[in-house]
């Protein structure tokens, strides 16, 4: 049953995209909407100009004593910790306290929502299960922590047949009633040690997909990994999990499975084999993905020939993996999301060899050892750009030739004198790009240009 907010006094704490969002659509519903958030005016910028020009007042700076008590309900961004001592007090108070994801769950309740979380992979999951439903002839929202916020899709709950969504550990923190028709736990690595006491507390932060699941419902899980299998225990409806190697970790009661093979992957209680040729997902880690993918589509009602055709004609998401064109033999694939160590590794295992790897920036103080092990056999040259150039100069030493480019620029045109039919030149920074670019999309869309333009 949809709340009803109209003439209620609502607060709004944080102005991230999602709580802007959670504004609109609670205005949208009568509610009468303070906003709040700790930058002032100058560094909310268009923000405020905007709250002020739709009549929302905006507070700013520490919250005021007695402000939260006041309302009839809270609804708070991800980015803020639902442990702050704030909170406690409103909720002795007797005040509602919902997430954003919460808050657009509540006008959505009759459309199946799946749910996807995990440390890693959720994005690209996300964004291949919203392919997959769409192919099926669905008109599928997809977003949440990915893209559009939750509550974008609440403002028109009559336009969607299925949500696709996003959920952070910290999404998941402010569910109360949200309940997920399939939910999928990807993986579980060490994350967010600064939000949370342990990595255990974090797990369970990730659990609360399963909270309200019922009849009808199912979960998704990664039996590679041992904490997903822990955490899976949990989940009181049937269990599909997914295994590159068909030889789950530890012993879990299953409904099903997908298991890797040659040229893609099987779902053995259906009895149906899928291929995986899309450059877009390329690499263990995607297979991974599209295996969740495919089981929350499957489970979800979407035909086995709708499938195949999604993850064909995935594009892949902008920066990770993206190929950008075959010039000469040669391809140019842009991984600018990759801003530490660890992403790299996932792009050098996707590849067989012939690498010319172009990497740099502004480091963060992580090794460059584990990159170089990895790449043995299979980066044929370095081009190092950025802050970091002499420092994974030093690293590649002994283990490939490297070509000091100093920028973007360069290394691309150096890539395409060094590169012969065969090769692939992959930008994959292991960096973060505020030495030289905005961020890691203009990062990547610089190198795009260049190379389109070769």
């Amino acid at each position: 049953m949809e709340p009803s907010l109209s003439g209620q006094k609502v607060l709004v704490f944080g102005l991230a995209k999602s709580g802007v969002a959670a504004i609109r659509l609670l205005l949208a519903h009568g509610a009468r909407v303070t906003a709040l958030d700790e930058r002032d005016e100058a560094a909310l910028g268009a923000v405020a100009v905007d709250l002020k020009a739709q009549g929302v007042p905006l507070v700013h700076g520490p919250v005021p004593p007695g402000l939260l008590e006041s309302q009839a309900l809270v609804v708070v961004s991800p980015g803020v910790p639902l442990s702050r001592p704030e909170f406690k007090a409103a909720r002795a108070a007797g005040v509602p306290i919902w997430g954003e994801v919460e808050l657009a769950s509540r006008f959505l309740s009759a459309v199946p929502l799946f749910g996807i979380t995990g440390t890693n992979g959720k994005s690209t999951t996300t964004a291949l299960t919203g392919e997959l439903f769409s192919r099926g002839g669905g008109r599928t929202f997809v977003g949440g922590n990915l893209g559009r916020p939750f509550s974008e899709a609440a403002l028109t709950p009559e336009a969607w047949d299925a949500l696709v969504v996003e959920l952070s550990s910290f999404q998941l923190e402010g569910i109360q009633q949200m309940r997920a028709r399939g939910a999928a736990i990807l993986n579980l690595t060490p994350d967010h040690i600064d939000r949370y006491e342990s990595h255990a507390a974090y797990g369970q932060a990730k659990t609360r997909i399963f909270l309200n699941q019922g009849v009808g419902d199912f979960a998704v899980v990664n039996v590679d990994d041992p904490d997903v299998v822990g955490l899976a225990r949990q989940a009181r409806v049937p269990r599909y999990g997914f295994s590159l190697t068909g030889n789950p970790v530890e012993a879990l009661e299953l409904a099903g499975r997908a298991v890797a093979q040659e040229g893609g992957f099987r779902l053995d209680f259906l009895k149906e084999t899928y291929s995986l040729t899309n450059r877009a997902l390329r690499g263990a880690h995607n297979a991974q993905n599209a295996m969740a993918a495919t089981l929350l589509a499957r489970l979800g009602g979407v035909p086995r020939e709708a499938v195949q055709a999604g993850l064909d004609g995935y594009p892949g998401l902008p920066h990770r993996l993206e190929s950008v064109r075959v010039l000469d033999g040669v391809e140019w694939v842009n991984d600018s999301k990759a801003t530490n160590v660890d992403s790299v590794l996932v792009a050098l295992r996707a590849f067989a060899g012939n690498l010319l790897l172009i990497a740099g920036g502004k480091g963060k103080g992580a090794p460059y050892q584990p990159m170089v092990d990895e790449g043995r056999g299979k980066v044929k040259a370095v081009l190092t750009i950025g802050q970091d150039a002499e420092l994974l100069a030093a690293a590649y030493r002994e283990a490939a030739p490297v070509h000091a480019c100093g920028t973007l620029e360069v290394a691309v045109r150096r890539a395409r004198e060094l590169a012969k039919g065969g090769d692939t030149v992959l930008l994959s920074p292991a960096c973060a790009s505020y030495d030289q670019f905005k961020n890691f999309e203009d990062r990547g869309e610089t190198f795009k240009r260049l190379v389109k333009a070769l």
